[in-house]
């Protein structure tokens, strides 16, 4: 079967894990990631065999933001990918490197990315966090999560520490600037720069109207 045949598997099975509920983890994040991957694997050599289904099915299993077992999601989801390429036949010589890249795409899980393919599908979930599709799922978490937009006081962390638990403008400072620094790739490093410029802009926006 060709990577397109699998790849219709791929959306197939993820349609069915992906979550109306959460737009930051819905079908269309799945496919922007997808699409960003096979953009960087193209320009940085990649093998396609492994990026495309790391990419489908990095978020294979969903785990809250505000759950104990986040740090964990990563290598949970690995797991339960691999048993599932598995069972449809996916070529087994290229699991070990698809369970790798996905175990090492969180953020939160702080694994190191060793792999080409790996840095690929991590930079390409990073980037799907950044710019104005950035900044529309960090909104739609904030509401799920029911936190305020920003502080009244000091807004945008002049001089407090940022806590992205209680103020959504917090988490740019938190964590979005701070993963735009860790892009692995030149195509990604080159496309987190105008997706953070486009951030700044709205960050300057919003000071002039609150």
């Amino acid at each position: 079967m060709n990577l397109l045949g699998w790849e219709q598997q791929f959306e197939a099975k993820i349609s069915q894990i992906a979550s109306s509920d959460d737009p930051a983890h819905d079908l269309l994040h799945f496919k922007r990631v997808v699409r960003l991957a096979k953009e960087i694997c193209d320009r940085e050599g990649g093998n396609p065999e492994i990026v495309g289904p790391a990419a489908w099915l990095h978020d294979f299993v969903i785990v809250p933001k505000d759950s104990p077992l986040r740090h964990q999601a990563s290598r949970i989801a690995a797991e339960k990918a691999i048993e599932f390429l598995s069972s449809i036949g996916y070529p087994e010589k290229y699991q070990n490197e698809i369970a790798h890249a996905i175990e090492a795409h969180s953020f939160s899980a702080n694994i190191e990315a060793k792999t080409l393919e790996a840095k690929i599908v991590q930079d390409a979930d990073r980037l799907d966090g950044l710019g104005a599709i950035g900044i529309a799922r960090c909104f739609a978490t904030a509401g799920l999560m029911k936190r305020a937009f920003y502080e009244g006081e000091d807004p945008f962390c002049i001089s407090r520490a940022p806590d992205d638990s209680r103020f959504t403008v917090d988490h740019f400072y938190k964590k979005l600037f701070i993963i735009a620094e860790t892009l692995k790739t030149k195509s990604g490093i080159e496309e987190g720069k105008k997706r953070v410029e486009v951030m700044k802009v709205y960050l300057s926006s919003l000071k002039e109207e609150i």
